[in-house]
């Protein structure tokens, strides 16, 4: 994890009603005043929604008191552009809402924006994502297997290493969750994180917040967490 910043990956409900007093949370603990919304993730699904979840967002922490502002990154060239990694730059917040875990991850890898928010931890800032946004920070994604590239997982930015985050957890069937624990990268830490659910991290001392919970499983280890609870990953 980044040395000074914080990290925040929520499980679903990015903007909405339920996630107001955990956003409230992390703007306290960072001490955010400037919201920087970024809809990356969201682009593979179509005209306009990128756009939609930006003000949702802008709304969302405009409300709680912050100054938001939508940094419109959502191909590789936006995320190139030098005018909108300085837009990610100046936030004391970064917000990644949700969409395509992998795409988030190949768009954003080695770019100016990813850089950006890289500096926004850096200097004591709290970098969030919600679903895929969650997902892209961990050590691995899901994709689709290709010739080159026979495996289920590719490499993610890798902000909590070694972890396979999974979102959406109360959604998952059972089953589902076994066989990605039984297929998932070898060492890695499965982290299935609750809707309305949030797991903020600070050296390596994590900490839920929200409506329902968080499981950690690895070898060895399987616990559930609810409101509250710490853990060391």
């Amino acid at each position: 994890m980044a040395e000074s910043g914080t990290l925040a990956l929520v499980g679903a409900g990015e903007f909405l009603e339920s996630m107001r007093a955990v956003d409230a949370e992390l703007l306290r603990r960072a001490g955010a005043r400037r919201v920087a919304i970024l809809p990356t993730a969201s682009a593979p699904d179509g005209p306009g929604v990128p756009e939609r979840w930006a003000a949702m967002g802008v709304a969302h922490f405009t409300a709680l008191g912050a100054v938001a502002r939508a940094v419109m990154a959502v191909d590789r060239s936006s995320c190139q552009a030098p005018d909108l990694a300085a837009q990610a730059q100046e936030a004391d917040l970064v917000y990644f809402s949700g969409g395509k875990p992998a795409y988030l991850v190949e768009t954003l890898r080695d770019s100016l924006v990813w850089a950006a928010v890289l500096s926004v931890l850096a200097r004591g800032g709290l970098v969030a994502g919600c679903s895929a946004g969650a997902m892209a920070l961990g050590g691995w994604v899901p994709d689709r297997p290709t010739l080159r590239r026979p495996s289920f997982w590719r490499p993610g930015l890798g902000l909590v290493p070694q972890t396979v985050i999974l979102p959406h957890f109360d959604e998952i069937p059972p089953l589902i969750t076994a066989g990605l624990a039984a297929v998932a990268p070898r060492g890695a830490t499965l982290i299935g994180i609750a809707g309305s659910t949030a797991l903020v991290g600070r050296d390596a001392v994590w900490t839920v917040l929200g409506e329902r919970g968080v499981r950690v499983r690895a070898q060895g280890r399987d616990e559930s967490l609810r409101s509250g609870a710490a853990v060391r990953l």
